[in-house]
């Protein structure tokens, strides 16, 4: 595979372009202050009132209501949470210029149906892998975030160019940008967050804080052991790769990954997860969503309320510096 970088990208499709960035919150602010500093014509789209736009014009950038942004955009961004973009996309669509662009940072939208684009639009996808608050850290350091980008529709012809000058003028190229399509962007992120990285890992780090607990280790040691050193493994394997991390660690650390991982990932583990992989593919996912949005995020809200009543969540504020 491929993957494109600054030089190789030319920056042109976007410049006299104006973008409309449709959704102000974590990737939606870091993308519009980068493209901002990068040169390009931004302006962001908010509702009357919104507590955004004193945020967004400290920062410099220029304002307009939801449907005057859209209006003036060559380019229009939908950045806001996947579960409302249909419902956004049927009300500005009226306002979206003829030949104009339309694109996102999630496959979801495109690759479940909740939007069905105007068929006069291209379409392209640039989604940054990880948040925008590093997303826009890593540009005011000079780096990037790597990126997949995609077309799903190419009317002009040009769409590929103008997503690859998008990834571009974000920041996202000096990583690299890889080729991908809306479906595997989209499937493969929604597996990582329901079966790996946001999902696994942190049941996995609180079964292991409340197993020692439970042994007599006290709640701040266990804390340490089982949650405190993740950023450091994170840190190597993104130096490294995961041989390379295990080659730079004590071999008692080694021996104990080596008889202990597959203990815990056993087969069982591997079957559950192509269950989720097979469930997100045939929509499960996409469905739980739009209802958990339609009725108020009953489920977000419960998850978030025993999240922190954790004793591991407990255990994390009795190890932080008091104000």
């Amino acid at each position: 595979m491929d993957i494109l970088r600054d030089a190789d990208i030319d920056p042109a499709p976007l410049l006299n372009k104006r973008v409309a960035i449709v959704g102000f919150g974590n990737q939606g602010r870091a993308q519009a202050l980068n493209l901002h500093d990068s040169g390009v014509d931004v302006v962001v789209a908010l509702r009357g009132g919104s507590s955004s736009s004193t945020e967004a014009l400290g920062h410099g950038l220029e304002v307009a209501l939801v449907a005057d942004a859209v209006a003036s955009a060559d380019l229009v961004m939908l950045l806001a949470p996947d579960e409302i973009l249909g419902s956004l996309y049927r009300e500005i669509e009226p306002s979206i210029r003829p030949g104009a662009a339309l694109g996102f940072s999630h496959g979801l939208a495109i690759h479940f149906h909740f939007v069905a684009p105007r068929d006069d639009l291209d379409v392209f996808m640039v989604a940054p892998k990880g948040p925008g608050t590093a997303l826009r850290s890593l540009y005011q350091q000079g780096d990037g975030m790597i990126a997949l980008w995609a077309v799903a529709q190419d009317r002009s012809g040009a769409a590929r160019a103008l997503a690859l000058a998008y990834g571009r003028a974000i920041g996202c190229a000096r990583a690299g940008l890889l080729a991908s399509s809306f479906a595997e962007e989209c499937e493969a992120d929604l597996f990582n967050e329901s079966a790996v990285v946001w999902g696994a890992v942190p049941e996995i780090l609180i079964a292991g804080f409340d197993t020692l607990v439970a042994g007599g280790v006290s709640p701040q040691v266990a804390y340490m052991e089982c949650v405190g050193e993740l950023k450091l493994i994170a840190d190597l394997i993104e130096a490294r790769g995961i041989a390379g991390m295990r080659e730079a660690i004590s071999n008692t650390a080694e021996l104990g990954a080596t008889l202990g991982g597959p203990r815990i990932v056993d087969a069982g583990v591997r079957q559950r997860m192509a269950e989720v992989l097979t469930e997100i593919r045939a929509g499960k996912f996409a469905n739980a969503l739009t209802r958990e949005e339609a009725d108020g995020y009953p489920r977000l809200e419960q998850a978030r309320a025993e999240a922190r009543a954790l004793p591991v969540e407990q255990a994390f504020r009795s190890l932080r510096p008091k104000p």
